[in-house]
């Protein structure tokens, strides 16, 4: 039986007002929380940010959110199971700071599994769509499955999207469609990451809105 550990409708500035920012980013509230980039006149590698959940999750968990594209621009990305490389809150002053630039993620202090599911920053990944599932510390693409998302300009209403964590088999879905599953065999990748933290990333100029978000122990 699923037990909810964390929900937040997120039709409130208030409920996030704990959220832990990095980066230059902006809140506001319209059919949910809109997520943006402070400064519109920076685009370049600096001009993006997380937004991580002040709250440390198990190991066997089921995110859900409802996700709107407002833009064609950019990317956007979930990490879970964020922890410090030695066991560490990912919080603790003596890890390195963090402002939105992406190395400091993928290759930094800490370890994360993250899935980047909206992906129009660049020409490939406009050509080419995919939803991308990585492993850090390090870069490592471990799976990859087909974006069914469209254009923000066809859009027709908020899509829902669903992580499911059950050790280390990670399963992906958008609208109750199985984009991806890959099991970490805790070997090939180091091992695999349990506990951790979850925190939202877009890459500038993307803008988007997110609502009811839950989290449930599987």
């Amino acid at each position: 039986m699923m037990e909810l550990l964390y929900e937040r409708s997120l039709d409130d500035l208030s409920s996030v007002a704990d959220w832990i920012e990095e980066g230059p980013m902006s809140k506001r509230i319209d059919r949910g929380l809109i997520f943006e980039n402070s400064d519109p006149a920076s685009m370049g590698d600096h001009a993006h940010f997380t937004c991580w959940l002040p709250h440390l999750f198990p190991e066997n968990i089921q995110i859900e959110w409802e996700f709107l594209p407002l833009s064609d621009s950019g990317l956007c990305m979930l990490f879970f199971a964020a922890i410090g490389q030695n066991g560490e809150d990912i919080f603790e002053k003596h890890l390195a700071s963090r402002n939105g630039y992406y190395p400091q993620y993928h290759s930094g202090d800490i370890n994360t599994y993250h899935i980047s599911y909206f992906r129009r920053k660049y020409l490939s990944e406009l050509s080419f769509r995919t939803a991308n599932l990585r492993k850090s510390n390090g870069f490592h693409l471990v799976a990859q499955g087909a974006d069914p998302l469209p254009d923000a300009t066809h859009v027709l209403d908020f899509f829902q999207m669903k992580v499911k964590k059950i050790e280390g088999e990670i399963s992906f879905f958008m609208n109750g469609l199985n984009i991806f599953t890959w099991q970490d065999d805790g070997h090939t990748y180091g091992p695999i990451l349990k506990e951790g933290y979850i925190g939202f990333r877009q890459m500038a100029p993307m803008k988007a809105i997110y609502r009811n978000l839950k989290v449930w122990q599987v």
